[in-house]
């Protein structure tokens, strides 16, 4: 008897599993369906890895904002330090440089910059003959210099006034050169060497180029790099949804704060419209938010620091927030809105998100009942299941996942069998206790047909791409592939469907046929069990 009661408790288990798993539909979708998305990358909201060549008209386009750089005295041959990493004077006395002796640029123009010491003080200058210090908290023109750069990377520091500084004998930095310095080795030129050039966002476009011309590059970027073509080619391939990411500056669209450039808004307007004719639905994603959730160029981040958490940033971001839900709410488009993307774990506490994600997601339902309200998982150390256990909203809330197989030091050396086996055996079991768990849906808001595997052949992407879209399938809300275009062929959705490395149309109707053949066999094994 208990064995006849065992075998039914699993059947029945069994039997729900396979029902559930094929069950699960989002409101606002045809046919029962959940999302099969892409998202609109690198166009709303910058990165410069997806278009390298919007940066490549900027004059000096190594010492944008957020360029680390290093100074070297030609004449003492000792690094220029911020004693302390910031906070109290400069010096000239380093045989090696480091953290102290790396300074990050705020770039003023093209010649102008201003030095951040990596504490976040700014080197000042308060007139001829001063000695330089790192203690201002802001910048203005007394922290304000001119470089003049040779060839050879050789530099000329001078200040506002038009002192050139100068290493002295006692390892001090001093705005007190005598006349105009030579490129010899005097005590007035420097080597300058060029640590870190990674930020390539909207900030170091609008500030390297100027606001008319990169209102001019932006402009015509913007009405290219997506348009109503792009709508028919996701309709014809199945994709039924598009996320889009923005920056909060078109909350302030068409006269933005410098250096963003408007015309945002104008282009989601059209993302809708265009979404609408071909029947695809819109998330909308606060991608870039007020002071830089992550510190990173897809975040806007001017130079690489986190300076969302402070209150006006927050209070900033739900003003976006209420813009962008009392605007669309009630477009027939609208599927969601997402509230952030991608906080960093390191840098922003549960106790300031989940008080932004209730808050949030309290705006979003003011305007609208049915919206879906999704709320991204920290990067870094963190568990998406804190956010199950935080009580953000009782209707319509996603949980928003982004899965790589990339980024960290693990996945470098995988080879293609083992890249598919964390698949099933890491990311599957997750998405499946998140789906059992109660509360928000999960969705796969980014991940890529690309991996750490050096030559890959199409073979091998094709089942790398098979696997991600199988296990993906079965999260709640659905999925999205990051992004539409890119110059990365690997990354660029629309070269993996016309080049038939990812093979979309399929990948749900198969996953559903398989489990229906796993329902038939339980059926023959109910029958043999002699429980029907």
């Amino acid at each position: 008897m208990e064995l006849v009661i065992s075998k039914w408790v699993f059947a029945f288990s069994l039997f729900s599993w396979l029902i559930f798993s094929v069950s699960f539909s989002v409101e606002g979708l045809d046919e029962d369906s959940k999302v099969r998305g892409v998202n609109l990358g690198g166009w709303l909201v910058l990165e410069g890895w997806i278009k390298p060549s919007l940066f490549e008209g900027i004059p000096n386009p190594d010492m944008l904002d957020g360029t680390q750089v290093t100074f070297k005295s030609v004449k003492l041959q000792k690094y220029v330090c911020a004693e302390n990493g910031g906070g109290s004077d400069i010096s000239v006395n380093r045989e090696a440089a480091s953290s102290w002796e790396t300074f990050t640029l705020w770039r003023v123009s093209e010649f102008e910059f201003q030095f951040r010491t990596v504490q976040g003080q700014f080197l000042s200058c308060y007139g001829n003959g001063c000695v330089v210090s790192a203690t201002a908290k802001s910048a203005s023109s007394t922290e304000t210099f001119q470089i003049e750069r040779n060839n050879d990377d050789h530099v000329h520091i001078k200040t506002k006034s038009g002192a050139y500084l100068q290493a002295t004998i006692d390892n001090q930095l001093v705005a007190d050169y005598p006349g105009n310095p030579g490129w010899d080795d005097n005590a007035a030129t420097f080597e300058m060497s060029i640590v870190a050039n990674n930020l390539h966002g909207d900030y170091q476009l609008g500030n390297g180029y100027g606001h008319n011309k990169a209102k001019e590059v932006l402009e015509r970027h913007r009405s290219t790099f997506i348009d109503a073509g792009d709508f028919e080619f996701l309709h014809r391939n199945g994709i039924n949804t598009v996320r889009i990411p923005v920056g909060w500056w078109i909350a302030y669209d068409p006269n933005p704060p410098a250096p963003f450039i408007g015309g945002t808004l104008k282009a989601l307007d059209n993302a809708f419209s265009w979404a609408h004719a071909y029947k695809i639905k819109c998330i909308i994603d606060l991608h870039a938010a007020p002071g830089s959730q992550n510190g990173m160029e897809h975040s806007a981040s001017r130079d690489g620091t986190i300076g969302w958490t402070t209150s006006e940033s927050v209070s900033q971001s739900l003003h976006v927030i209420d813009f962008l839900a009392s605007r669309y709410a009630n477009h027939p488009a609208l599927l969601g809105i997402e509230l952030l993307n991608e906080p960093s774990a390191t840098s922003v506490p549960l106790d300031i998100l989940v008080p932004y994600y209730k808050q949030g997601y309290e705006i979003v339902r003011k305007h609208s009942l049915s919206a879906y309200v999704i709320v991204c998982q920290r990067i870094g150390n963190a568990n998406p299941i804190e956010l199950y256990q935080a009580d953000i909203g009782s209707h319509n809330l996603v949980v928003d996942l982004h899965y790589y197989n990339l980024f960290d030091s693990f996945f470098i050396n995988l080879s293609p069998i083992e890249n598919i086996r964390f698949i099933y055996e890491s990311r599957e079991p997750q998405i499946h206790a998140l789906n059992d768990a109660k509360g928000p849906l999960v969705f796969i808001g980014e991940w890529v047909n690309e991996w750490n595997v050096t030559n890959g052949t199409q073979a091998e992407y094709q089942d790398f791409g098979r696997t991600q879209l199988e296990v993906y399938d079965a999260a709640s809300f659905g999925w999205s592939y990051w992004t539409l275009k890119n110059d990365r062929e690997h990354w660029d959705f629309e070269w993996n469907i016309k080049n038939n490395y990812l093979q979309l149309s399929n990948s749900r109707k198969n996953n559903i046929v398989n489990r229906l053949i796993w329902l038939l066999l339980v059926l023959v094994w109910f029958h043999r069990c002699r429980i029907l």
